[in-house]
């Protein structure tokens, strides 16, 4: 028998049922699910410092249990001191049980331990179903050690979905167990 993650199952079994008879879908397929996250942190201070960004590397491998990429600069800014594909940054791309596991444990043990988390904002959404949240201190994960880290740093987590409408995206991260700001 294979894992599968909690999520996942709970998805299959509760989420993806309830969506069907709120939204009156004519097949399981129209059913809206994740289909990717994007955890992406950019590094201002890495033209100065090129150790940043494979310390950015490490700790967001470390995080999402997935092996980041360093992000390049498109285009060379001259008031920033920025060359072209300079590494500026680190992203990671989290699809299939991998992906579930970051979101278990992204709602169930990071944002819980934010000091003074009254929940996410739900008007993050950009039309189309996706949903971007920011976070500020990556220090909130179980996998970082404080003691060993230089600098603090946030990072940005996208959330891409099937659904076609944000109503859609939020029934579905909501159902999940998404932690939205009470209205």
């Amino acid at each position: 028998m294979s894992y599968e993650p909690r999520l996942k199952t709970k998805y299959k079994e509760q989420v993806a049922q309830a969506l069907m008879q709120k939204y009156q879908y004519k097949s399981i397929m129209q059913v809206p699910k994740i289909s990717k996250i994007v955890v992406n942190q950019g590094i201002g201070d890495a033209v100065g410092d090129k150790k940043l960004v494979d310390t950015c590397l490490d700790e967001l491998t470390r995080i999402v249990g997935q092996k980041a990429i360093p992000t390049k600069s498109k285009k060379a800014i001259s008031n920033f001191k920025l060359r072209e594909n300079m590494p500026i940054g680190a992203k990671v791309t989290l699809r299939g049980n991998r992906m579930y596991e970051f979101l278990d444990r992204l709602i169930s043990i990071a944002l819980p331990g934010v000091r003074d988390f009254k929940g996410v904002n739900d008007k993050s959404f950009d039309g189309r179903g996706n949903y971007t949240m920011g976070i500020t201190e990556h220090i909130i994960f179980p996998e970082i050690d404080i003691d060993k880290i230089s600098r603090i740093s946030g990072m940005d987590i996208s959330i891409v979905t099937t659904a076609n409408t944000d109503e859609e995206a939020y029934s579905l991260l909501s159902l999940i167990g998404f932690p939205f700001k009470k209205k």
